[in-house]
């Protein structure tokens, strides 16, 4: 009995070493895939007095590398998808005002286009895209041109943050030399 047992355990062992030895893992993203918050404890601590998340960006964080970015790796005037890979998403968990126009509670895709002294930011309709290239105009909820700012310290990886003042909500989309600001205001 304890010999079939034993054979038993072999038996089981090697089946699951062999499954584990068929499965090929993707190797790490040369952009891995991040995600930012407003406000930015809002998932972190599970507090009943930490407010619930307005705001949540999905996005994958390319590197320069050394590159030049913007207006020759990331070309001027033409839609970019803020990030790698898919296109950045953006959810408001609440309803939110973008340069005027409403935009309901639910999930968007984020792009842009860079220009060297302005970027135009977009919210679009539609969601789960590769990239830029199934990009439909038609489907734009919000456009918005917001001024550059260029930075001293190079930023190496995309990065997308939040900052907050007077009841506005800055989106801040930082990259190599530059930075823009998108005033958000959630209801």
């Amino acid at each position: 009995m304890k010999k079939l047992c034993l054979l038993a355990v072999i038996l089981f062992t090697a089946v699951t070493v062999q499954a584990q030895d068929a499965v090929k893992f993707a190797p790490l993203d040369a952009s891995p895939v991040d995600i930012s918050y407003f406000p930015s404890r809002s998932v972190k601590f599970k507090k009943t007095d930490t407010p619930s998340p307005s705001i949540k960006v999905i996005y994958s964080r390319p590197a320069a590398k050394g590159r030049v970015i913007f207006g020759d790796l990331i070309k001027y005037g033409e839609v970019w998808r803020v990030g790698a890979n898919e296109n950045t998403e953006i959810k408001f968990y609440k309803p939110a005002t973008i340069n005027g126009v409403a935009v309901p509670a639910g999930s968007y895709s984020l792009f842009a286009i860079p220009e060297k002294d302005k970027w135009t930011i977009i919210i679009n309709k539609e969601v789960d895209m590769w990239g830029a290239y199934a990009y439909d105009e038609s489907k734009d909820l919000v456009k918005i041109t917001v001024p550059v700012k260029t930075v001293t310290t190079p930023i190496e990886l995309l990065s997308i943050a939040f900052t907050s003042k007077d009841g506005i909500t800055n989106l801040v989309i930082g990259w190599d030399k530059t930075t823009v600001e998108v005033p958000i205001t959630i209801k």
